[in-house]
Order: C-alpha cells, then structure tokens, then sequence
C-alpha cells in the first residue's frame, strides 16, 4: 500500500506538468466533523465498538488532468479513535463504565476526483484514493481520568487505508461533502496484535472552500 501511495502521488504531479498550461491548480480548504470508531477482530470474530463525535481539518490541492477529472493530494489533522463501554470490578460489584480512545493523526490523503455539471448551480464530485497516517498523540479517557497511550508500544503511530467522498461544490467554490475512511491497517501494537486487531473507521460531513 506504501509503493501504491507514493505511485499516486508522483502520478499526481506527471499529471500536473502536464495540464498546467491548460488549467489552473486549485487550492482548497476543508473542515468538519467526524464520528470515528474502530473494529476489533480476533480468531475470526470481529465487532464494531462504538462511534465518538470528533473533527477533521485540513487543505487540498486540486491538480486537473480533463474538465471532469483530477488528481487531489491534500493534509488533514483527524482524531480518531472510538468510544468503549464495558464492565469493572468496583468493590466485588460490577459498573458500566464508558470511555473513549483518541488518536490525532496528520494524515496524507491522495484521491481521485470526478465532477459532474447540475446546472447553473455547480457539480457534484465523487472521489477515491488511498491515504497514509502517522499518530501525533493518543490517549484514552474514563470518569473524567486521562491515561496517555504510548504510541510505538501500545499503538502504532502509522495507519493507511482507503479514502471515499461525495459532495455538491458551488461556483463560487464553496462546497458541502461528505466522507468515509476505511482503515486497512492493525494499529495495535505489541504481541498481542498477532492476534487482536484494531482498524480505523471515520464517517465525515463537512464543508470546504476552493480559492
């Protein structure tokens, strides 16, 4: 997946050289909200834990290869992570208990972006592409307590995985969108991640601007 991104992204900048002179590259920012959660897998059982509500912000740069088509390098600064329910032991008695594990990642998505005319209004887009993470800091909260994960131990700072989004972009460069990330990735670390893993999930709905 690592030899996949980096064959995008040098394709993304052939296919700039190549259109420049045609049409202009396009700058773009881009923020929103997320509800991430994670999967858990093991033995060939797998469960979806809980979504949390966090946020994404970021930049694009849009690069044409066709009127309808381009390639779309961007950063965005994403918490992750997911929210986890469980019981504990409190003096001989059981409590449910919830709590979350948070995870901020710098990630660097590459996607492939198609847009369509509908109208005077603007165009819709579609978009597809891979992406690769590294985790900045992660930390797990429970009954208002902060414990730090230590990444490279616990979990791994590198994620990667699959980009998609949809959205309505204006004329004036306003736009509406909505996204999913699928991680591919096992980010747990340790022995036990020969066993257990976890993988990054995030829906995302936002609101951005080209200039």
């Amino acid at each position: 997946m690592k030899k996949t991104f980096l064959l995008l992204t040098m394709a993304a900048t052939l296919a700039f050289t190549a259109s420049a002179q045609n049409a202009p590259v396009k700058f773009g920012i881009k923020a929103g909200v997320a509800f991430p959660n994670m999967v858990v897998s093991a033995m060939g059982a797998s469960v979806s834990l809980d979504s949390k509500t966090s946020y994404f912000v970021g930049g694009t740069i849009d690069i044409p290869v066709s009127p309808m088509f381009s390639v779309q390098p961007g950063l965005t600064l994403s918490n992750k992570g997911t929210k986890v329910t469980g019981a504990i032991d409190i003096e001989n008695g059981n409590e449910m208990v919830t709590g979350t594990l948070n995870f901020t990642y710098i990630e660097i998505p590459v996607n492939a972006v198609v847009r369509f005319n509908a109208g005077n209004a603007g165009k819709v887009f579609l978009g597809f592409g891979p992406y690769y993470a590294i985790a900045v800091d992660a930390n797990a909260k429970a009954n208002g307590v902060k414990e730090n994960i230590e990444l490279g131990t616990d979990f791994k700072r590198g994620d990667f995985g699959l980009n998609f989004m949809a959205g309505f972009e204006l004329k004036n460069g306003l736009n509406f969108n909505a996204g999913y990330g699928l991680g591919l990735s096992n980010v747990l670390s340790g022995d036990a991640s020969d066993i257990v893993k976890f993988k990054n999930r995030v829906f995302t709905i936002g609101a951005g601007f080209t200039f």
